[in-house]
C-alpha cells in the first residue's frame, strides 16, 4: 500500500505566484526527488507521494502548518491504496492510491473541508474524516506563530519545550503557551490514533 497527497493552494491567485511557488517548493523538498515522488503542476498544485501510508496525515498536517506559517493554506486529499503504474512524473503514475486522492481532491470544494482521505474502506473513511473536520476547526485558523511551532515541533520530535524555544528564539513558558493554542498534543493523538488504524487491514 501506499499513500498520495493531491493538494492545491487556496487563494493562490490572490498571491504574488513566485513567493509561494518557491516557498512551496522548500516545503516539498524534503519529501524526495521531484518529479518522481512530489511535484508541482499547473501553477498551484500539488503531489506527493507518501510509500509509508502511516505517515501521510502528519505529513500534511506538517505541509499546512508551513504554509499557514507564511500566511497561506492548502486544500489536500490523502489517497490510500496501490501503485500499478510507475511513471517518472508522479502526476503520471497511476493505481487505486492516485485514484481516491484525485477524485477526493475533486469534491473538497464542495465539501468546504481543507483535508480529507480516502482508502476505499467507508467505515474507516467516515470515522477519520469526521476526526479531522473537527481537528480542523482549529488546523484551518492557526496563526502565523502556532503553525511555526508546530512545523518545527513535527520536524523535531525528540526536542524538549526548552530546545524548541531556543530554536523559536522564546522561553519556555512561550513555547508552552503556543503549544497549547494550536492544540498541538490533540493533533498528535489523533496522528497516533490514525497511525494504529492504517495498520490494520480492512475487513
Amino acid at each position: 500500500m501506499t499513500s498520495v497527497i493531491t493538494g492545491d493552494i487556496i487563494g493562490s491567485r490572490q498571491q504574488k505566484s513566485k513567493h509561494w511557488v518557491d516557498d512551496l517548493k522548500q516545503i516539498l523538498a524534503p519529501f524526495g526527488a521531484s518529479p518522481s515522488q512530489w511535484e508541482i503542476y499547473r501553477g498551484d498544485e500539488f503531489q506527493i507521494e507518501i510509500k509509508n501510508p502511516e505517515d501521510a496525515l502528519l505529513t500534511a498536517i506538517l505541509v499546512k502548518a508551513h504554509l499557514r506559517a507564511i500566511k497561506s493554506d492548502a486544500r489536500m486529499s490523502i489517497g490510500f491504496g496501490d501503485k500499478t503504474h510507475h511513471a517518472e512524473k508522479i502526476s503520471e503514475s497511476n493505481g487505486s492510491a492516485f485514484i481516491n486522492s484525485g477524485e477526493l481532491f475533486e469534491t473538497l470544494k464542495k465539501q468546504k473541508v481543507t483535508l480529507a482521505m480516502r482508502t476505499g474502506d467507508f467505515s474507516f473513511d467516515e470515522k477519520m474524516n469526521l476526526m479531522l473536520q473537527l481537528a480542523l476547526t482549529f488546523m484551518d485558523s492557526w496563526l502565523v506563530q502556532s503553525a511555526e511551532f508546530v512545523a518545527l515541533a513535527i520536524e523535531n520530535p525528540t526536542l524538549s519545550q526548552e530546545e524548541l524555544g531556543q530554536k523559536l528564539g522564546i522561553n519556555q513558558a512561550a513555547v508552552s503557551r503556543r503549544q497549547k493554542r494550536a492544540q498541538y498534543d490533540l493533533v498528535m493523538n489523533l496522528d497516533r490514533y490514525f497511525r494504529t488504524q492504517i495498520k490494520q487491514p480492512a475487513p
